[in-house]
């Protein structure tokens, strides 16, 4: 048995003065912000009578091994895939440096004496930044 009807006044949350509040803050805000560039520095650049020409592209060898074992730098095929020609080819290239930079890339089905050649062709001419490329795992294509 309830004695007490039910009260169909449910409590109600008011907006309206905090939305005012919103209003007021954002106003502060944008008055007391100032959007000048007082804390900027003013440089003046020197000027200059002629135009510096580019540097040439840094020297880089990179060499492809395909599927047969053929071989390829900077992408000209090779006539033949021996370590002579390839000594020939890199010797033009590199021109007694040893800080140039060869990119090895190869195929995966590549012949592992392609691969072993490179190694051992930028040993005797003294090349010692030698990177070889490959995909991290789950990049494969």
């Amino acid at each position: 048995m309830q004695l007490r009807p039910k009260s169909s006044n449910e409590p109600k949350i008011e907006l309206t003065p905090l939305i005012d509040v919103v209003f007021l803050m954002l106003i502060f805000f944008m008055v007391s912000t100032t959007f000048d560039k007082q804390t900027e520095l003013k440089v003046q650049l020197p000027n200059v009578m002629q135009q510096e020409t580019p540097t040439e592209a840094p020297l880089r060898i990179d060499i492809v091994i395909d599927r047969q074992g053929k071989l390829y730098v900077n992408r000209e095929e090779l006539l033949r895939s021996d370590a002579l020609t390839l000594r020939r080819v890199l010797e033009k290239i590199v021109e007694e440096q040893t800080d140039v930079p060869v990119m090895v890339t190869g195929d995966k089905q590549a012949p592992l004496q392609a691969m072993m050649t490179v190694m051992d062709v930028t040993a005797q001419l003294g090349l010692q930044k030698l990177h070889f490329s490959a995909n991290q795992m789950g990049q494969a294509k």
